[in-house]
């Protein structure tokens, strides 16, 4: 596990284009990238689109989507576009909403992902994948005490969150784990005892489970979300 902390949430945004930058240009060949949605990913997103990145042979993805159209404001699909899809030559897979048949669409890209992520081994192996992380622990849409954080055998699956009231759409941890990176991307003292909790206490956390089976976990925080943190990580500037 590697944790940089940046002093503010410009620089966390400048820290999150500067390791994707970083990990597109050492990829040999197509470059899988896994999206957060939300708030905070999104000024990297944005600086990311400026870089100068190989992006005809980049495929962004989600890692989640909340179940609602495209045209909804809580869309991740539609911010996606705008900020990120949208400015560069990137392929983008998103889901397909299908009114009232969550699960149907769950399956359905659940199958597109299979076909893009499958190695010379056919498992399933994307390259890095960001992530956010709730205050309640919840990271992607695997949210405490929902049926998606048992599940070992799908790689994407609807996901009913009874604390939302809404079904939302989630990567599963083995899609998870099988990533060659993971990238916590977090910022704010909201989320500080959080961050203590799952990264210094171990806490039974869904983002726990998810960073404890990983092969490479890295956390970008800025100051205010490391700020409980009791041995000092690393500061990226």
């Amino acid at each position: 596990m590697r944790i940089e902390v940046s002093p503010t949430p410009d620089d966390l945004a400048t820290a999150l284009a500067d390791l994707v930058e970083d990990r597109a240009a050492a990829s040999p060949g197509t470059f899988t990238l896994g999206l957060a949605g939300g708030n905070t990913p999104q000024a990297g997103y944005a600086r990311l689109a400026d870089r100068p990145i190989e992006w005809e042979r980049v495929v962004l993805w989600l890692g989640d989507e909340r179940w609602v159209p495209e045209t909804h404001p809580d869309s991740n699909t539609a911010m996606v576009r705008r900020i990120l899809a949208g400015a560069v030559p990137a392929r983008f897979l998103a889901p397909h909403y299908t009114p009232g048949d969550p699960e149907r669409a769950a399956a359905e890209y659940e199958d597109r992902l299979l076909g893009l992520f499958a190695g010379s081994d056919g498992a399933p192996a994307p390259d890095v994948v960001l992530l956010g992380l709730g205050d309640d622990g919840h990271t992607a849409s695997l949210f405490p005490g929902t049926a998606a954080l048992e599940e070992r055998s799908r790689r994407y699956v609807a996901n009913w969150v009874p604390a939302k009231d809404t079904w939302r759409l989630t990567a599963t941890m083995p899609l998870l784990w099988a990533a060659t990176e993971l990238v916590f991307v977090v910022a704010g003292v909201a989320k500080a005892a959080t961050i203590a909790a799952v990264v210094e206490d171990e806490a039974p956390l869904p983002s726990r489970a998810v960073a404890a089976g990983a092969g490479a976990v890295t956390w970008l925080l800025d100051e205010a979300a490391a700020s409980r943190l009791r041995k000092a990580p690393r500061s990226s500037s």
